[in-house]
């Protein structure tokens, strides 16, 4: 991570940690408190609407936030209103437990929902023997009496919540439900009132069903940590609970077992499988001083290491909590088909009563038959497939993005990402790989081999330790390893290089500024200095007291897969510029090779804000980072992306999206994520309107029934459940 410890830097800083938080935390008003509150039978957006329209009405209530996956509700209010709110979900028939403030909701507490699959099957089989003893002119009374029990046997509990629906003028779906069920069984139409109660039953089994299976896919991270493990204590390694690893204990793993805390190796070697965490399809070398994560495997080598987290705070569980507060942050689709439905909904009960209405009164129709029209209208008005298919599409999004290494911070983020029209780009430690490298090497011809000058040079690196020298040395040995000879009298000459006499020879390895002591810093020196700064190199020249032997270009190196990234983000239609603090001559340098568009140099932090802003103004923008220099144009973008989130504490809270490695693929397959969920979005938005607009004409016209009402709406309700769910298996 780069930091900038310049006072001009610091409040344009602290102005984009500010607008992070903003972005990402709830901040409560002055005098009110804030309080979690637990609610079993919170599982789906109709129960939402009708807990936020009560809660709304009451006088300094704010900040509700809906976790639908953890079943929590957060509330600010007034203080002492605490009483109140909890009456008020209870007058709801719901059962709300107030969480203590240090309480955490786990997803992981929660099991999936037993259904019970035998009533709805004996209740269809029950509707269907109602709807054929009228079919077959049996006794009235036996049809009735099957009617009865199918209702009875499934659909109380929505009587009750429409009742209460009703009650609270919330015009849900059950409300909806409950009004046309009565209504058929007042005009006789008994086998089709049971037919329609069983079959929206069952699709709210169906909901409760993929909501279980979005929840179990994030659910999936946390099981996948191993519940023992050794950790050191009174001298030896015993097998203890995971749940009750300390920080600061010593943890051994042996190979092809899962770590079960986050935490830095103390000693051994070797290569760990963390594509839960990060993604990335290939094992990564560990070694002392290395991090390593919970749920990752370990692959080859047995090592001990030192915990730097509970089981509550390790990186999955980081990971589950970022998304399940993502769901209180509701993509621009889910937005919009709740105000639609909002809309929709009464919309056609209205419909619903003037077409069981006004023929009758006013072109003679007759009633009974309009009546029955209304109500299937009724039915048909039922939301439930539209309301469904966004939560399950977007969850099913954030939680493959998190198996693939990329942690979305809320739906909103999501969506965008198919829009995004320019990404601009950090250079150090984001399109490079943030340390130098010797890009260039070449012999002055002064009699020596390479090989030769490779070695003396090494000589000297190896013993400094500035970032230059280390780029020398591994330049080396990456030619060919070598023995290292004696160096005599070695000196670090501050700001020029080192100097040290080898096998009787007076070496020095540093800049053009060094030469002065040499009397070496002649006319072709100069240009060959000036050619290498023209192509953006550090120059670094390698000589002996009587004449110089070699230069090397030094430059940060551009990592491997950049080009193809850039090159991808531009074939999905997105520009791309990159801002960095380097000089321009090294910015053009880097920009021609990686292929950004374009690229602007010399820039402070607040320069990559304001740069960010003033693109922001006419387009949507990305923003791709890695340090807290970033943060600035990080805050001000439209999405903000943290590089390497997995390697720093503060990325996931502060990035709209954290790549958890450094693998730059992660944008376009973010973008490329982003569009097939808004394509499955409006897919799921225009199967469910066009089935209810099908059956809306045919109920006018007198051919749909009401139990073929409902039994489309099931079905759609199936449809866009599973088209959702697709997601899950995206592959990109």
């Amino acid at each position: 991570m780069k930091i900038i410890h310049t006072p001009e830097a610091l409040p344009a800083i602290k102005q984009a940690f500010d607008a992070n938080n903003l972005k990402l935390k709830m901040r409560t008003n002055e005098g009110k408190e804030t309080t979690q509150i637990r609610i079993q039978q919170m599982d789906c957006p109709t129960e939402e609407g009708l807990i936020r329209k009560k809660l709304n009405g009451m006088k300094g209530v704010s900040g509700l936030q809906f976790n639908l996956m953890n079943r929590v509700l957060t509330v600010s209010y007034p203080k002492g209103m605490l009483p109140e709110i909890v009456a008020a979900i209870k007058s709801l028939d719901y059962t709300p437990e107030v969480l203590e403030a240090h309480e955490k909701p786990k997803l992981s507490e929660f099991k999936p929902t037993k259904i019970a699959w035998w009533k709805y099957i004996l209740g269809i089989v029950i509707a269907a023997g109602s709807e054929a003893c009228e079919y077959l002119s049996m006794p009235e009374w036996l049809s009735i009496a099957l009617a009865v029990a199918a209702i009875a046997l499934v659909g109380l509990g929505t009587y009750k919540k429409g009742f209460i629906a009703v009650r609270n003028l919330n015009f849900n779906m059950n409300a909806l439900m409950a009004v046309a069920v009565t209504g058929a069984v007042l005009i006789g139409s008994w086998p089709e009132a049971a037919m329609v109660m069983v079959l929206f039953e069952l699709s709210e089994a169906i909901e409760q069903l993929s909501l279980d299976r979005a929840r179990g896919a994030i659910r999936s991270l946390l099981s996948l940590a191993p519940q023992t493990a050794r950790v050191e204590r009174d001298g030896t390694f015993v097998e203890v609970p995971a749940k009750d690893i300390k920080i600061g204990e010593v943890v051994r793993v042996v190979p092809g077992e899962r770590l079960p805390v986050d935490g830095v190796v103390l000693s051994g070697q070797t290569s760990i499988d963390q594509s839960l965490i990060t993604g990335e399809s290939m094992p990564v070398e560990k070694k002392p001083e290395d991090k390593v994560f919970a749920g990752t495997i370990n692959k080859n080598g047995t090592i001990t290491y030192r915990a730097e987290s509970d089981i509550d705070n390790s990186m999955p569980a980081r990971i589950i909590s970022a998304i399940e507060s993502a769901q209180s942050s509701r993509a621009p689709t889910q937005r919009f088909v709740d105000s639609f439905a909002k809309v929709y909904t009464p919309t056609v009960f209205l419909i619903a009563v003037l077409t069981a209405v006004i023929p009758p009164l006013f072109v003679g129709g007759d009633w009974l038959d309009w009546l029955y029209k209304g109500l299937t209208l009724l039915v048909i008005a039922c939301p439930c497939a539209l309301v469904i298919s966004t939560p399950v599409t977007i969850v099913s999004g954030l939680a493959t993005a998190a198996r693939r290494g990329i942690l979305i911070k809320g739906g909103v983020y999501l969506e965008k990402g198919r829009s995004l029209q320019s990404i601009a780009f950090d250079k150090t430690g984001t399109l490079t790989k943030g340390k130098p490298a010797v890009i260039t090497f070449e012999n002055a011809g002064a009699g020596l081999t390479d090989e030769e000058i490779l070695d003396l040079a090494t000589d000297l690196a190896v013993r400094n330790d500035h970032p230059v020298s280390k780029a020398v040395s591994d330049y080396s040995a990456q030619q060919k390893p070598t023995a290292q000879k004696e160096v005599h009298g070695f000196y670090a000459a501050p700001g020029q290089g080192v100097i040290g006499e080898i096998d009787g020879t007076e070496y020095y390895l540093g800049n053009i500024k060094g030469l002065d002591k040499f009397y070496l810093n002649g006319p072709a020196v100069r240009a060959k200095v000036s050619e290498l700064a023209d192509h953006g190199y550090t120059p670094l020249i390698f000589a002996s007291a009587k004449k110089v032997l070699a230069y090397f270009g030094v430059a940060d190196s551009i990592k491997e897969n950049a080009p193809e990234v850039i090159g991808q983000l531009k074939g999905l239609g997105v520009k791309t510029i990159m801002l960095t603090g380097d000089n321009e001559k090294a910015a053009r340098q880097i920009a021609e090779k990686v292929g950004v568009d374009r690229a602007k140099g010399n820039l402070l932090p607040e320069d990559k804000q304001s740069l960010v802003d003033s693109i922001a103004k006419r387009e949507v923008i990305g923003m791709v980072g890695d340090g807290i220099n970033d943060a600035p144009a990080l805050a001000r973008a439209d999405i903000g992306f943290a590089m390497g989130a997995a390697g720093t504490d503060t990325a996931i809270e502060t990035a709209d999206v954290a790549l958890m490695d450094d693998d730059l693929r992660k944008l376009p397959e973010f973008i490329k994520l982003s569009k097939k969920t808004f394509r499955l979005l409006v897919e799921n938005i225009v199967i469910a309107l066009s089935i209810k607009l099908i059956f809306f004409v045919l109920t006018l016209a007198g051919i749909g029934t009401m139990w073929m009402a409902v039994f489309a709406d099931t079905g759609t309700c199936l449809i866009v459940v599973a088209n959702g769910l697709r997601m899950l298996r995206w592959r990109g």
